[in-house]
């Protein structure tokens, strides 16, 4: 006879203790396969170790305290010299104070408490980039850590040849809409003042700048001195920026480990860094002046963005010697900005083969004693230019899953081109993408919510209840109408008959499509097109002028409905047969394919 296998039995899957992603486990879904949450710890949210990874640090920011200050042994908080007066979140977290931003992030968080939020501060292990300046315009606290969710970057910036002060301000709203939780003002032409200034003003979420690069307007590199540097970062400071990224790793010894890379340097800041040392022959300027830049960060509240000079641009030059040993001073000026108060992230590389992510995640992770990571992408390919805010988000999301805190986007114009807004758009999407999944994947609580609403709207074939929850329900809805211009109970990639998720919704003994608050308990009418909705089918090219004008104008008459009534494309109002035939007559499927002929 043959063995026939249990039908109850399971494989044993490989829980470690993660929080379910779902506030109410919806689902038959078991939880996340990540670590037990660490939160007060050096893991918080993390992935399992691939053998070989290195292992945490067992230091934090409290190992690091400005002299003259101890920690109580009573308490767990520091004590300040007498006289001391507390500016940086970092330094009011590590008395023990709760600031008005850190009970702004706990509320925007959800998942942490406002005490919580305090201690990752206090240990390095989260940022709050709020300028003291900014404060006082439209910004709203937000916080970059891998106890919160995680966050992505929007670059903007007017160039020599494009753009200007307006179409930045406006980029910079578009981003914010479409999900930036940070915006880096990266102009390097037209009034770079102006343009900062006015972007500062107006924006409701951080913003980064690189100060050398205003720094060497109408000057060369090589006549760039201590007072312009440091007279630059005051500037910047006081007009409000939330955090600067300053490439002080970029060291004069590192230089020799870049001679043999396919694509030698390819940040604008250790670029210029990098002429100015084998000009002067002497070491970066910006690591010489560390100390009294950040007395001067600290002076307003502005964060550190620890600059990677020389990452990678090429897969080819990943994980080398140059970028490691930078990193490597990355790490000593994390310490020097914790003792003085400063709070930090670090920046990280752009090119890495997927199989490498994990490592270069972990080994900041270990080097940085937790300090939060910023990394742009990584490209996980360098063969589909025009495509690389897919090729990057790739990466961005094994990096996010793997200890990233903050993910700047690619746009499809990276190394073609300044983005445009639509450009601006894809990038952001394209990195919600990323750090929602790996939310879920962490299991940071309730990530998942979103994500199970959407099914049960789906499950419900409730067109308008899933096109509301969507990131971006406007395209969603004009993609849906493109095929079928009214909401039926199918869609129009299986049409009635092959629709598995309507068979399963008629299917009494299933859950499936009759969650409370999800149902139709009518079929609702499908609005007309918006005009937003009807310049994505525009630009898809798809339809004709006159099709487009037809959805956008559209009324249920073309399916003998009524108002309020069901039409009889509905198999749950009309039999079988005639909901088919009224399918196929009078819901103009705007385009259909002839079948294949078959091989003569």
């Amino acid at each position: 006879m043959v063995p026939t296998r249990p039908s109850h039995s399971f494989r044993e899957l490989p829980l470690r203790g993660a929080v379910n992603p779902s506030t109410f486990a919806q689902g038959t879904n078991p939880g996340a396969f990540a670590n037990r949450p660490d939160v007060g710890g050096p893991l918080a949210y993390s992935s399992p170790d691939t053998p070989g990874m290195p292992p945490v640090s067992d230091k934090t920011a409290w190992d690091f305290l400005p002299t003259g200050w101890r920690r109580s042994e009573e308490t767990g908080f520091a004590i300040a010299p007498a006289g001391f007066v507390p500016v940086t979140q970092l330094e009011h977290a590590r008395l023990g104070k709760i600031t008005p931003e850190m009970r702004r992030v706990a509320a925007r968080e959800g998942h942490l408490s406002a005490e919580a939020v305090r201690d990752e501060v206090a240990s390095g292990r989260m940022i709050i980039p709020a300028n003291r300046v900014h404060l006082g315009h439209t910004l709203d606290a937000m916080a970059i850590g891998r106890a919160s969710r995680t966050k992505i970057n929007a670059n903007l910036g007017a160039s020599p040849v494009s753009s200007g002060t307006e179409q930045e301000v406006e980029k910079m709203r578009f981003a914010v809409r479409w999900g930036a939780d940070t915006v880096m003002d990266l102009s390097t032409g037209g009034d770079l003042d102006a343009c900062r200034s006015a972007i500062v003003r107006a924006s409701t979420v951080p913003v980064g700048t690189v100060p050398i690069y205003s720094m060497i307007i109408g000057r060369k590199i090589e006549d760039l001195t201590d007072k312009v540097i440091l007279d630059g970062v005051r500037h910047q400071a006081e007009q409000g920026v939330d955090y600067f990224t300053i490439h002080a790793g970029v060291r004069r010894g590192h230089l020799q480990f870049v001679e043999k890379r396919l694509i030698g340097i390819v940040s604008r800041g250790g670029s210029l860094l990098a002429k100015w040392m084998l000009v002067h022959g002497r070491e970066n300027p910006m690591y010489a002046l560390f100390d009294e830049i950040c007395d001067i960060m600290r002076e307003y509240d502005v964060s550190f963005s620890l600059g990677d000079g020389l990452r990678p641009g090429g897969l080819g030059d990943a994980t080398d010697r140059a970028q490691l040993a930078e990193l490597e001073t990355l790490a000593e000026l994390t310490e020097r900005a914790w003792r003085k108060g400063c709070q930090v992230m670090v920046e990280g590389p752009g090119h890495i083969p997927f199989d490498q992510i994990e490592f270069n995640m972990k080994l900041q992770r270990q080097l940085c004693h937790g300090a939060p990571f910023y990394v742009l992408g990584p490209l996980v390919t360098d063969a589909f230019p025009g495509y690389d805010h897919i090729t990057s988000c790739i990466g961005a999301t094994a990096a996010a899953y793997h200890g990233a805190s903050m993910l700047c986007y690619v746009t499809p114009k990276e190394h073609v081109g300044l983005p445009k807004a639509d450009d601006v758009k894809q990038g952001c999407i394209a990195y919600k993408i990323a750090a929602h999944s790996a939310d879920v994947a962490l299991g940071i609580p309730g990530s998942r919510d979103w994500d199970d609403d959407i099914t049960k709207a789906r499950a419900a074939l409730n067109w308008e209840k899933q096109f509301e929850l969507a990131f971006d329900g406007d395209t969603a809805r004009a993609l849906h109408d493109e095929d079928l211009d009214v909401d039926t109970d199918f869609c129009g990639m299986c049409g009635h008959d092959w629709c598995s998720v309507r068979i399963s919704k008629e299917i009494a003994e299933f859950a499936s499509g009759k969650a409370e608050g999800f149902t139709r308990e009518r079929v609702m009418k499908s609005p007309a097109l918006t005009e937003d909705q009807q310049k994505i089918l525009e630009q898809r090219g798809v339809l004709s002028p006159e099709e487009i004008h037809k959805l956008a104008s559209k009324t249920r008459k073309a399916v003998g409905a009524e108002e309020g009534s069901k039409a009889s494309c509905h198999s749950d109002v009309a039999d079988d047969t005639i909901a088919i035939q009224v399918q196929r007559e009078r819901l103009v499927q705007l385009r259909t394919k002839a079948p294949h002929k078959e091989a003569e």
